[in-house]
């Protein structure tokens, strides 16, 4: 093969590569026969939940443990998505129940909130069983992992928690979610 054929016919695989990078995508999710609109909630710069979602209702302390939570997040000066993944771990950890010593029950010496240990140098248990505190140390923790905002919310609560359940996460996304959107401006 000679050098021009050669580079001819490597500038044409280029094209016909690069158009279907560019249009691929696009062109293999369109067919307008079939296509109906969509109602989408999206929160902007947020990855899409990922799998199924778990939901509780919630009770009177539950729910003024979201508005510290929320309120610890604008004290830090950090968007709704900290407050989302925040919740979120909070959900999973103590179903947001400021949780104390558990005797037997206990995973090491785990409390509040975010199930933080004061052996792990998270403070020490008057301080961790402080809604505004526990949330503050974790947030703390949240803006120390590079991207965090555009993370998947398991990914991130996995890097400050370092839990032994990394993907249990994402299942509480969604309520985290309607639970800033409900209460982020009340």
């Amino acid at each position: 093969m000679t050098t021009i054929f050669r580079k001819s016919v490597l500038s044409v695989a280029g094209l016909a590569f690069a158009g279907g990078v560019f249009a691929g995508p696009i062109a293999a999710h369109a067919n307008p026969v079939d296509a109906k609109p969509v109602a989408v909630a999206v929160q902007t710069g947020a990855p899409k939940p990922q799998g199924e979602q778990s939901h509780i209702d919630l009770n009177g302390e539950q729910t003024a443990n979201v508005k510290a939570i929320i309120a610890a997040t604008k004290k830090a000066g950090l968007p709704e998505r900290a407050a989302v993944i925040s919740i979120a771990t909070s959900l999973q950890e103590s179903k947001l129940e400021n949780l104390g010593h558990l005797g037997d029950m206990n995973d090491h010496d785990s409390l509040g909130l975010f199930q933080q240990r004061p052996s792990s140098g998270w403070g020490t248990p008057e301080q961790i069983t402080d809604p505004g505190y526990s949330t503050t140390a974790f947030l703390k923790g949240l803006k120390q992992v590079d991207g965090w905002q555009d993370m998947a919310l398991t990914d991130a609560a996995q890097t400050v928690q370092v839990s032994a359940y990394p993907d249990a996460y994402a299942q509480w996304e969604q309520q985290a979610t309607d639970l800033v959107n409900q209460h982020w401006n009340s």
